[in-house]
């Protein structure tokens, strides 16, 4: 397989600049009415995937231009990469010397939802793959130095499964290098934590899906339809949050509910809820204020750094790709080939909120910008090949790719890289 080679998103469309049209614009404009009455809601979602990777990528120069000449100064960091390296444009390139950065069998924390082959996949071959940066190269995943630089401290992961899935993968890349006898994990409710002992260090993961107050905030029973978030609520789970040296937040999959999302005005102790219903967009807008006013208020930037975790794609529909219609990542052990590929999932116009809120705000805080090198992984989610909670039917057994998971990833896998990517921002920013 040749690397795919990952292309920077289109600028918006540029605006007509003579006062005439000529006939062959008035047919163009003509054919692009026609397809988008014909295609409806994927037309839109298509143009509005590039305002949306526009706005995100202006965002990420914006921060760029304003930090340069001064990462030295940023907490934690160690040095610089070279100038014009970004870091979440390149190719996934075959490596069989350097990766899986640990086998499945020797971490132990790695739940069953996510250990594919002691699930029972055949292959391995999602394991082996680098991300590799045009024109430069990652720093490689020090555990030592990530340690020592933990010592007396505290990491937390806050957001969703998916982030979960990035905590774990951190600490599986962590903890071989810290003797047996001096590491633990526990979990008390929301929170889970892996204790490093010798290094007096933490990392944690804390669930809130939504980040705000919500009705699936239960670790464990939070598979709710009917969803609502608490307008203003950041701080009944941002109380736990404080203190943290290193903080990395995701959420987006739990707001995807369809075109609006409920939000309570008051207590979910009242009574009489008053429950008003926002444009999943307008909803989102919400949560990412509170989280980065959450952070103005409790995150010291002089001494601590706060990350965000961009949207993680799924993988559901194979014609997205050009497979068969009524496939998914059922059976995918090969990546999307397409460099152009950028996924049909838009969901609202989530990634253009981010860069309209980010762009807006003065909280020093750092993209991770992983969307587009994960759009190419089909090949490496869980599957079917993960615990499955519920007994199967029959009609699902015959039909494997109904209860195929395509949202979550095999460790070790993807989200490793996830973690070198976050590894070099904090010492390389």
């Amino acid at each position: 397989m040749k690397p795919l080679i990952a292309i920077s998103p289109s600028s918006s469309p540029s605006v007509l600049r003579k006062s005439r049209l000529s006939p062959y614009i008035f047919t163009l404009l003509a054919f692009t009415l026609f397809v988008a009455v014909l295609y409806g809601e994927d037309f839109m979602c298509m143009f509005d995937r590039e305002l949306q990777l526009s706005s995100v990528s202006t965002w990420l120069l914006s921060t760029t231009e304003r930090k340069s000449g001064e990462a030295g100064s940023l907490p934690f960091a160690i040095g610089t990469l070279e100038e014009g390296c970004d870091i979440f444009r390149g190719r996934w390139v075959r490596d069989e010397s350097t990766r899986p950065h640990y086998e499945e069998s020797d971490c132990p924390y790695i739940q069953p939802q996510l250990t594919c082959q002691a699930q029972g996949r055949p292959d391995k071959k999602y394991q082996f793959w680098r991300w590799q940066p045009h024109g430069c190269n990652l720093p490689s995943f020090n555990a030592t130095l990530m340690l020592e630089t933990l010592r007396g401290k505290r990491m937390m992961f806050v957001g969703d499964s998916l982030n979960r899935g990035q905590f774990v993968s951190m600490v599986c890349l962590l903890q071989s290098a810290i003797p047996e006898g001096a590491k633990s994990m526990e979990t008390f409710g929301s929170l889970t934590v892996f204790t490093a002992k010798d290094y007096n260090a933490t990392i944690e993961f804390y669930w809130a899906p939504f980040l705000l107050e919500s009705n699936s905030d239960d670790a464990i029973v939070h598979r709710i339809s009917d969803r609502i978030v608490r307008k203003g609520s950041i701080n009944k789970h941002g109380k736990h949050w404080k203190g943290t040296d290193i903080m990395v937040f995701n959420t987006y999959l739990w707001w995807m509910t369809g075109l609006k999302m409920k939000v309570l005005k008051g207590s979910f102790d009242d009574e009489a809820k008053d429950v008003v219903e926002l444009s999943t967009e307008d909803a989102y807008r919400m949560g990412m204020k509170s989280m980065l006013r959450w952070a103005q208020r409790n995150m010291d930037p002089s001494k601590t750094r706060v990350f965000f975790v961009s949207m993680s794609p799924t993988h559901g529909k194979s014609i997205d790709w050009g497979g068969e219609p009524g496939g998914n990542c059922y059976n995918e052990t090969a990546m999307i080939e397409d460099p152009n590929y950028w996924g049909s999932d838009c969901r609202k116009s989530v990634m253009r909120v981010i860069g309209e809120v980010f762009g807006k705000t003065k909280v020093p805080i750092t993209l991770l910008n992983i969307t587009q090198l994960s759009s190419y992984r089909k090949d490496a989610h869980t599957s079917i090949y993960k615990k499955q909670w519920s007994k199967l039917t029959a009609e699902q057994l015959a039909n494997p790719a109904s209860y195929a998971d395509c949202v979550h990833w095999c460790l070790p896998g993807l989200q490793d890289t996830w973690n070198e990517l976050l590894f070099t921002k904090l010492f390389y920013p």
